[in-house]
């Protein structure tokens, strides 16, 4: 059996008429690792360099740490980057990238972004 782990929860909604909208700080690590590989010239979210979709999203959330407290988030992001890419502008991208999906996703604030360059890849040639 499958250990259980602690998930913590935040309440993005609450309406006493119809009820309560939550969300696990692992989605919210979710969106921020999906959004940080949708820049051109980050290869992977650390831990993540599987090419199977599913197990990838499952490992998103392992190069990626969320805080939240109250309606603010802070995001630390491990990545790998492509080898040609301009380290400080790409990262500046991924900051961009990664608060605009999470505060548009989920509502809440985020206040940092800290990226945290892990490996470059060789892009492979055939």
């Amino acid at each position: 059996m499958e250990k259980e782990t602690t998930r913590n929860t935040y309440v993005l909604k609450e309406d006493e008429a119809i009820g309560s909208v939550k969300i696990a700080d692992d989605v919210v690590a979710m969106i921020a690792g999906l959004a940080a590989t949708e820049v051109e010239g980050v290869s992977t979210v650390v831990g993540n360099n599987s090419t199977d979709t599913t197990k990838a999203v499952k490992k998103m959330t392992k190069g990626v740490k969320v805080l939240v407290t109250g309606k603010n988030v802070k995001i630390d992001l491990a990545i790998n980057m492509d080898y040609g890419y301009n380290i400080p502008a790409t990262c500046e991208k991924v900051q961009q990238k990664v608060k605009s999906t999470v505060e548009n996703m989920t509502g809440l604030e985020v206040s940092d972004v800290n990226i945290r360059i892990a490996a470059i890849s060789m892009k492979k040639e055939n």
